[in-house]
């Protein structure tokens, strides 16, 4: 089954990792510089780019039918328990 959707943010994330990683070595051991330090560069852009997928801009679902300043509010409508 074939499911059709447009080219999300979290796609091109992950594109960009493996170009990042093998990308960014291959062009800085190009120019010269040692893979031992070139691998880590591209390693450390690639992690990067999912850090900034997962925690800056990370994936939210909300309610298509909840407005985008609603404050969060409890589903129960309980009152506080006393511990004491």
């Amino acid at each position: 089954m074939w499911v059709d959707h447009m080219i999300d943010y979290y796609d091109y994330v992950l594109g960009f990792v493996p170009l990042a990683l093998v990308g960014i070595t291959a062009v800085l051991s190009a120019i010269g510089v040692d893979t031992l330090l070139a691998v880590p560069v591209g390693a450390t852009v690639a992690g990067l780019a999912v850090g900034h997928a997962l925690f800056v801009n990370g994936p939210v679902v909300r309610p298509a039918d909840a407005p985008d300043d609603a404050p969060a509010r409890s589903s129960t409508r309980q009152t506080p328990i006393n511990a004491d």
